[in-house]
């Protein structure tokens, strides 16, 4: 069974609730890095539970850039005004905002993307092999490798989390659902900038 001071530690690196802790921790035999694996993979599990409820309530957040030269809206909606309101999912609005300041998304996801553009966008890979002599199937992998990055680069959830390049934008989410209990959404963005 685990102690009270692993319980703690393993609450303050995770802000996982103290019965997840110790559950987590009953199940890693006390090793607090195998207890952390288990509340991201539980977190995963209830996020993915949540994601069919209806998000309406939420905030607004906005971002001017200290040099007033960019600027961000972002609507993001949860299930309750008591969430709403609270101090992690204010953070994580205002985290959105500085990773749309600094990467400047074209969409949300790619859901948003017309089927017109991403037939253009794997058009435009496979002219690039014209007359290569490559294998088709190299070649598409090569295409889909492409059209990834791609996706990295216009769609937030596909994005790498500007703070921490080992999660992307969608994972910190997938971690605030599973955090505060909601389904969580981003609804809608936009950036402004003065060149």
């Amino acid at each position: 069974m685990a102690d009270i001071d692993q319980i703690k530690i393993l609450r303050e690196e995770t802000s996982a609730p103290v019965n997840e802790c110790r559950k987590a921790l009953d199940e890693a035999k006390n090793d607090i890095e195998k207890a952390k694996e288990i509340l991201k993979r539980l977190g995963k599990t209830l996020a993915e539970k949540k994601i069919d409820r209806e998000a309406k309530e939420g905030i607004i957040d906005i971002y001017l850039h200290p040099n007033k030269k960019v600027g961000v809206i972002l609507e993001l909606r949860c299930e309750s005004d008591f969430v709403a309101k609270s101090e992690d999912f204010q953070k994580l609005a205002h985290e959105l905002c500085l990773q749309i300041t600094a990467t400047n998304p074209l969409c949300i996801s790619e859901n948003e993307l017309s089927s017109e553009f991403i037939e253009n966008e794997k058009k435009m890979y496979q002219e690039q092999f014209v007359g290569s002599g490559k294998p088709e199937n190299i070649v598409k992998s090569i295409i889909e490798g492409k059209w990834q990055k791609k996706k990295e680069e216009i769609c937030l959830l596909d994005q790498i989390w500007i703070k921490d390049d080992t999660k992307k934008i969608k994972d910190l989410i997938t971690d605030s659902i599973a955090k505060l209990g909601e389904n969580i959404i981003v609804k809608g963005l936009k950036r402004l900038s003065i060149n």
